[in-house]
């Protein structure tokens, strides 16, 4: 057994299963290709998977929209800010900072765990699929 320490969060197990979960929910409401990725609390990638025929581009995008609600404490598309100021926060954070939804924190009561997001449909669709994933989760966990 290793003394590395852990960062307190979630699990490999969990951020596969919330990944899976807002794939297969766009799917099966039928929007296009998704990426879909979870973050650590640092920000860091955990999982991150772009359903078949999905754009490149989107994978980094998930990745930026879970990144702004972890920079931000509220859902990526919950911020409302001037241009300008959105520019300068893109330019401090290297262009991770997507004020647009697809989003999510993912939390134990009022605790931050980590965030999702998603790319690739509508930035609505792919608010609902990550927060219908993490909506699910916390529902199982509760059980």
């Amino acid at each position: 057994m290793s003394n590395t320490p852990r960062l307190p969060g979630l699990t490999l197990a969990e951020a596969d299963h919330l990944v899976n979960t807002a794939l297969a929910v766009g799917v099966e409401r039928g929007f296009p290709p998704l990426a879909v990725a979870v973050l650590d609390l640092t920000g860091e990638v955990v999982v991150l998977r772009r359903g078949d025929g999905g754009m490149p581009m989107t994978s980094r995008i998930a990745v930026a929209k879970a990144r702004t609600a972890l920079l931000s404490l509220r859902s990526s598309g919950r911020i409302d800010l001037p241009g300008s100021i959105v520019d300068s926060i893109q330019h401090l954070y290297g262009g991770d900072f997507v004020p647009w939804a697809g989003g999510v924190l993912i939390t134990d009561g009022d605790v931050v765990l980590g965030a999702a997001g998603a790319s690739g449909a509508h930035a609505l669709e792919d608010e609902e699929a990550v927060q219908t994933a993490v909506q699910r989760w916390q529902e199982d966990r509760q059980r």
